[in-house]
C-alpha cells in the first residue's frame, strides 16, 4: 500500500485509509465480531489509517472500543483518528444537532477516547463540527494543550470552511481537514485552494457516496428500519434511478479497465491530488480486499475526462437535511 503525506506537521498514512462510524451506527445493526474481521484484513493490506469518533458510539464509546480492540496487537503501527464536538449527553434523536466545543468538554472526550481505545496518545484529534458557541482559537488552544501534554499529534477539523480553518491555524497548525466528498458530492471542492495554500491535507469520508457507488444499491424501503438510507434524498424516487444510471455508466467505465465501480471512485478521488486519502468504511473483509486494491488503478487523462463527463457535478440529491447540513465558514 503505498503511503501519502497529510499536511505540511508530517502525518503519514496509507493511500487508502478505513472509516469505522458504519460498524455501529447509520447502516442497521452491526456485528463487533465481523467488524473487527474488517479492520484487520485492512491491516493485513497494508492500510495503518483508521478513523472512528465519539459520536460513532452515541457516547458509550463502543466504536472506539471496538476500534481499539481490532488494533491492539498493531497499535504501533497504525494512525487513529477520532472526533470530539457534539453534545452526547442528549436523547439520541437530539444528538447530531446539538453542538459542545467547549474546553472543559473537548478534555473529557481526549480522555474518554484514551481508554476507550486503549492507547497512550491519540494520533489526530478531529473538532467533527464547528461550533458556533465557542470560538475557534479556543477549540485550538485547548487542543494545543493535549499536543503539548503528549495526549494528541495532530489536530484535524472536519465540515470547516476557509475562514474557521485559517483561524484556528493561527493558533495551532491543522495538519487535515475532513469532509465528504465522492463523484457524488463535490461542493468542498471550492475549500481545496485554501488547504493547498496553507499545506494541509484532505480526508474524504462517504468516498462511496454512502454506498450507493457500488454494485449494491437499493431503493429507500428495503434497508433495515435502522439504515439512514432510507431517508437518504439520494436514494429516493426520482434522485434514486438517475444515481442507478449514473453508477451503471461508472461500472462499464470500470470493466473496460478490469476493475469495479467501487475501484474506479476511490482511484478517482486518489487522482485529485497527492495530500488527499478516502477513507471508505465496510462491514465485510472482502469489500476491504476491493477497496484497498483501488490504490493500485492508475487513471489516465482519457479515463478522468470519461467519468467527468458521466457525473460532471456530483449526484442528485442532497447529502444532508436542513437540520444536519454542515454551514461553511
Amino acid at each position: 500500500m503505498q503511503r501519502r503525506t497529510l499536511g505540511s506537521q508530517g502525518l503519514e498514512v496509507s493511500a487508502i485509509g478505513y472509516g469505522t462510524m458504519g460498524l455501529t451506527m447509520s447502516y442497521g445493526p452491526g456485528d463487533t465480531k465481523q467488524g473487527i474481521a474488517a479492520i484487520q484484513r485492512a491491516h493485513d493490506l497494508g492500510v495503518i489509517f483508521f478513523d472512528t469518533a465519539e459520536f460513532y458510539g452515541w457516547g458509550t464509546g463502543s466504536n472506539e472500543k471496538l476500534l481499539g480492540q481490532a488494533v491492539k496487537d498493531f497499535r504501533d503501527e497504525v494512525v487513529l483518528a477520532t472526533k470530539f464536538g457534539f453534545d452526547m449527553s442528549l436523547p439520541p434523536e437530539q444528538i447530531g444537532v446539538a453542538l459542545d466545543s467547549r474546553p472543559e468538554n473537548i478534555r473529557k472526550v481526549a480522555d474518554n477516547s484514551l481508554r476507550y481505545l486503549g492507547v497512550d496518545h491519540i494520533d489526530v484529534f478531529y473538532q467533527h463540527r464547528v461550533d458556533p458557541d465557542v470560538p475557534i482559537e479556543d477549540v485550538a488552544g485547548t487542543v494545543k494543550e493535549l499536543i503539548d501534554a503528549g495526549k494528541v499529534k495532530y489536530f484535524g477539523l472536519s465540515e470547516a470552511g476557509p475562514e474557521t480553518i485559517r483561524k484556528a491555524r493561527a493558533v495551532q497548525p491543522v495538519s487535515v481537514l475532513q469532509t465528504e466528498y465522492s463523484l457524488f458530492e463535490r461542493d468542498i471542492e471550492q475549500v481545496f485552494p485554501t488547504l493547498d495554500e496553507l499545506g494541509i491535507g484532505f480526508v474524504a469520508y462517504a468516498p462511496l457516496g454512502r454506498g450507493f457507488i457500488t454494485d449494491g444499491a437499493k431503493p429507500a424501503g428495503q434497508y433495515d428500519a435502522t439504515d439512514m438510507r432510507n431517508v437518504d434524498a439520494r436514494w429516493q424516487p426520482g434522485n434514486f434511478e438517475k444515481n442507478v444510471e449514473a453508477v451503471k455508466q461508472l461500472a462499464g467505465l470500470a470493466a473496460t479497465m478490469g476493475a469495479t465501480v467501487s475501484q474506479l471512485a476511490l482511484a478517482w478521488l486518489l487522482a485529485q491530488g497527492e495530500h488527499k486519502v478516502p477513507i471508505p468504511g465496510t462491514r465485510s473483509p472482502k469489500r476491504v480486499e476491493e477497496n484497498t486494491h483501488a490504490a493500485d488503478l492508475t487513471l489516465t487523462d482519457a479515463d478522468l475526462s470519461a467519468i467527468n463527463e458521466i457525473l460532471p457535478h456530483g449526484g442528485f440529491g442532497a447529502r444532508y437535511g436542513e437540520d444536519y447540513a454542515p454551514t461553511w465558514i
